[in-house]
């Protein structure tokens, strides 16, 4: 059936239309897409209005080109959560009804870098703990995630626990709480040590998160970087007119 004319772009009706049939069903999650041939045919529009309208899909993640292979229509994130609250991984993974669960793969302390001076404005007998773990959903990788804390933000015996809230950790002593967090994203493709990790398809895309949190007192306490699978995972955020 081709679509109705309307008096906005063609190809913007296009992509309504392949989003109506995606989410009734007509195309599946992960399943290949006809040519665009044929979607042109069925749709009746030409080639290059088609081509814009998946252009514009794959940029909205609804879809993926695969060069030689094929356009297939993306898994619908499982997670979703808002950035305005620093919400856990484990968090987020609950409320869509699976199990958290947490992958150890290193914790080791070290002296300070010219980066980590210049981020925790570290003194001169500082060290860094960086913690890198994988986070889990019912036993899949979904998140790839390194900590950096200076050390003597957590309790003495960190380094020796199997497993610990990094923010339960920080704040254990009672004289820090963090209280807000920088968070840069970014997406990204293939990533040669985080997308074997989460075993990624070679087109799985993922998307990078940078967070700085800081206490009260503006006093940076934690560097994040989580590379979360974007298949699985979507954030979005409020934006209040002022």
């Amino acid at each position: 059936m081709t679509i109705k004319s309307d008096h906005r772009a063609l190809y913007l009706q296009v992509i309504d239309r392949m989003k109506q049939d995606i989410a009734a069903g007509l195309y599946k999650e992960k399943e290949k897409l006809p040519s665009e041939f044929e979607l042109a045919k069925t749709l009746g529009v030409s080639r290059a209005t088609l081509r814009e309208a998946l252009r514009l899909l794959e940029e909205d993640n609804i879809i993926v080109r695969r060069h030689g292979v094929g356009t297939f229509v993306n898994a619908k994130p499982v997670f979703s959560s808002g950035i305005e609250q620093l919400t856990s991984v484990s968090d987020m993974i609950r409320q869509a009804g699976m199990e958290p669960g947490a992958i150890y793969l290193s914790t080791h302390e070290a002296p300070c870098s010219e980066e980590d001076i210049k981020r925790f404005h570290c003194e001169d007998d500082d060290s860094i703990i960086t913690i890198e773990r994988v986070r889990t959903a019912n036993g899949e990788p979904v998140v790839y995630c390194i900590d950096k804390v200076p050390s003597r933000y957590l309790p003495g015996d960190f380094l020796g626990r199997t497993e610990s809230s990094i923010f339960s950790a920080i704040e254990e002593s009672g004289d820090i709480h963090i209280a807000y967090a920088v968070t840069f994203i970014d997406p990204i493709g293939y990533h040669d040590q985080a997308s074997p990790i989460l075993e990624c398809d070679p087109e799985t895309a993922l998307l990078e998160l940078k967070q700085f949190h800081y206490d009260e007192d503006d006093r940076m306490v934690l560097y994040s970087k989580n590379y979360f699978r974007a298949d699985k995972f979507s954030f979005h955020v409020v934006r209040k007119r002022v």
